[in-house]
């Protein structure tokens, strides 16, 4: 069983940056993947980025250029700088985890971000 704790969310206006945090404790053998999906009032949830544990990463269209996804495995913690937020990042933010088989195996408790002026 892994567990995870989000922190970082936050207001923010639109242009301003937050940084978002989700430490793993418990099975960390279990983790190959670890990101961050959203999910906004009425839309489904959407995979925004992912890293693996030899650090390839992927991110959705819509946030490339301005979000980076980092992971400090010796901490077992992943971070997700944003930049340049829009109000259309508004969302609850959900850190997980997943195994080599891209079988998500744990789920953050989310935390929301809302940029508006």
């Amino acid at each position: 069983q892994v567990q995870l704790v989000e922190s970082g969310g936050g207001l923010v206006q639109p242009g301003g940056s937050l940084r978002l945090s989700c430490a793993a404790s418990g099975s960390i053998s279990s983790i190959y993947f670890m990101g961050w999906y959203r999910q906004a009032p009425g839309k489904q949830r959407e995979l925004v980025t992912s890293i693996s544990n030899g650090g390839s990463t992927n991110y959705v269209d819509s946030v490339k250029g301005r979000f980076t996804i980092s992971r400090d495995n010796a901490k077992n913690t992943v971070y997700l700088q944003m930049n340049s937020l829009k109000p259309e990042d508004t969302a609850v933010y959900y850190c997980y985890t997943a195994a080599n088989n891209l079988i998500i195996n744990s789920w953050g408790q989310g935390t929301q971000v809302t940029v508006s002026s």
